[in-house]
């Protein structure tokens, strides 16, 4: 692996993780926080840069897992990401937190999906070509029961919207699909390693740039639609 310095949060679902790359070892800290992101963040990254004994300045980038993913977790990572990097005068890197899920596998071709919650998921598939993901489907917010087509096969299904949607997703994907993990979720190691690459070709912007990747702009079923679904 190349060599850098690398700061990683995420805060996408309701695990919160930290990950500190330094030219090629890490130092993580995971948990499962539930609504307490905002609570386990800062010092989980305190302990982190205390283990590998740095300082902000001493950083080549701050990434952040910038969605999709939950609404109020992607706005504590990119808000702390941006106010550190600001801080600090360094760049930071929005990583996709579906293409982290890619990044997570062993695989070449892999569908990552999140659930979105009401019915639906977050969606996304990615091939490695000479070493580098391309997208074959852009980050989407789908229907299980509608989801985009896959060319060819043997897919690596990954992510908690296999574990929520599976059945459905299996069924629809009942050629293309070959290995699936329901329970794997976007991890900030995972985002540091694509945010090396990212910092190393130039793909980073500044803090006030820093912008969360949102697809879905409406959070949660109104009081009329619970009932109607009901």
């Amino acid at each position: 692996m190349s060599s850098g310095k690398i700061l990683a949060l995420d805060c996408s679902t309701e695990y919160c993780s930290v990950a500190l790359l330094i030219d090629g070892e890490y130092t993580e800290r995971c948990e499962r926080a539930e609504q307490r992101h905002s609570e386990w963040l800062l010092p989980m990254i305190d302990a982190v840069l205390a283990e590998g004994d740095l300082a902000l300045r001493d950083l080549d980038a701050i990434a952040f897992g910038a969605g999709p993913g939950a609404f109020t977790g992607l706005r504590i990572a990119c808000g702390v990401a941006q106010g550190l990097a600001f801080g600090a005068g360094r760049p930071v890197v929005a990583v996709p937190t579906l293409l982290a899920l890619a990044q997570a596998t062993d695989a070449q071709r892999v569908v990552a999906a999140l659930d979105a919650r009401m019915g639906e998921i977050y969606l996304a598939a990615y091939e490695k070509i000479d070493g580098q993901w391309q997208a074959v489907i852009a980050p989407c917010l789908c229907n299980p029961d509608s989801v985009p087509p896959l060319p060819g096969d043997d897919w690596f299904g990954v992510g908690s919207g296999f574990g929520a949607h599976g059945d459905k997703l299996r069924q629809h994907y009942a050629r293309e699909l070959g290995v699936v993990d329901g329970h794997a979720y976007p991890h900030a190691r995972h985002i540091a390693a694509l945010a090396l690459d990212d910092w190393q070709a130039g793909r980073s912007v500044s803090a006030s740039d820093a912008l969360p990747l949102y697809i879905r702009d409406k959070v949660a079923f109104t009081e009329n639609e619970r009932r109607a679904a009901s």
